[in-house]
């Protein structure tokens, strides 16, 4: 098969934390000279139905996406899943449960920015972020810079949202890959190298991690990602090839919320693509539309 060129398998809109709609992104996919992508907001698949639905024949191709924020005993991960069928209970199931357990953060930080930081916002705009389909820090932080209460977003994660700990239930991994496959789709693990805050994890740890996964079903891993040395490229694409992995390259576009560029995916030339994105692409041509 000829392979697409240019892929970006990672990108949010408004139904999770990005700034475009999923009207604009699929313009936006276009305006890049994408050749293949997929919409992966954080627990929500209405975006990625609502591009298939609105799609034209000389748009790009779109692959079904979606990302799982999960924890477990030994860490953070995120996963994403493509391909799957949006009506399946799994899915939906996966779906409704990480928007409920977004929701209970939002009101959280919301309490504890007001009990320990004195930091409160008019009720109007408490029912505007609490109607989002699923808001988060970006969209507090947003408000923080809005109101005064800091001088930028980053300011605002730095001096108070990213000292806000808190204890709450997370959906674990195994749980979001079963329900990925439960739907037809493929699992793959985000940024694999990227753990909890500024962790990055490599070598040893990162194999253990990797095969610990795959023992729940995992079936991929995104090699090419935006904020990736060609280092930890080389060392996840000889951990796909090791364990027959397929490898995907995502940019985490989240238009003006990140200084990421659609299609910023460090992946390298179609004549150069590992095996494990040409299986991903063969496995999904007949899914992408």
């Amino acid at each position: 098969m000829q392979y697409p060129e240019k892929i970006d398998l990672h990108m949010h809109s408004t139904a999770s934390d990005g700034t475009d709609t999923p009207e604009e992104l699929l313009a936006v996919a276009g305006q890049a000279g994408l050749s293949l992508f997929s919409l992966t907001d954080h627990d929500a698949v209405k975006g990625s139905i609502l591009i298939r639905e609105l799609r034209k024949e000389d748009d790009p191709m779109f692959l079904t996406g979606v990302e799982f924020s999960c924890r477990d005993e030994q860490g953070k991960y995120h996963i994403l899943g493509y391909g799957y069928d949006p009506e399946a209970e799994s899915v939906k199931e996966m779906i409704a449960r990480g928007h409920g357990l977004r929701m209970n953060k939002v009101r959280r930080r919301l309490q504890i920015l007001k009990e320990k930081f004195e930091i409160e916002f008019p009720e109007e705009d408490i029912k505007t972020l609490l109607g989002m389909d699923n808001p988060g820090k970006p969209h507090i932080g947003n408000l923080m810079v809005k109101y005064g209460f800091a001088g930028t977003k980053e300011e605002a994660f730095d001096r108070f949202l990213n000292r806000i700990r808190l204890r709450t239930e997370y959906i674990r991994p195994e749980e979001a890959i079963r329900a990925i496959l439960g739907g037809g789709g493929i699992p793959v693990l985000a940024h694999p190298a990227y753990g909890s805050g500024s962790e990055i994890i490599v070598g040893e740890e990162m194999d253990a991690r990797l095969r610990r996964l795959i023992g729940f079903g995992l079936q991929g891993v995104e090699a090419f990602y935006s904020g990736f040395t060609q280092k930890l490229i080389r060392e996840m694409l000889s951990l796909a090839g090791r364990y027959g992995l397929y490898v995907t390259a995502g940019s985490d576009y989240h238009g003006k919320n990140k200084l990421i560029d659609p299609g910023d995916t460090n992946l390298c030339p179609p004549e150069e693509y590992p095996d494990g994105l040409k299986r991903f692409l063969e496995e999904t041509a007949d899914r992408a539309k």
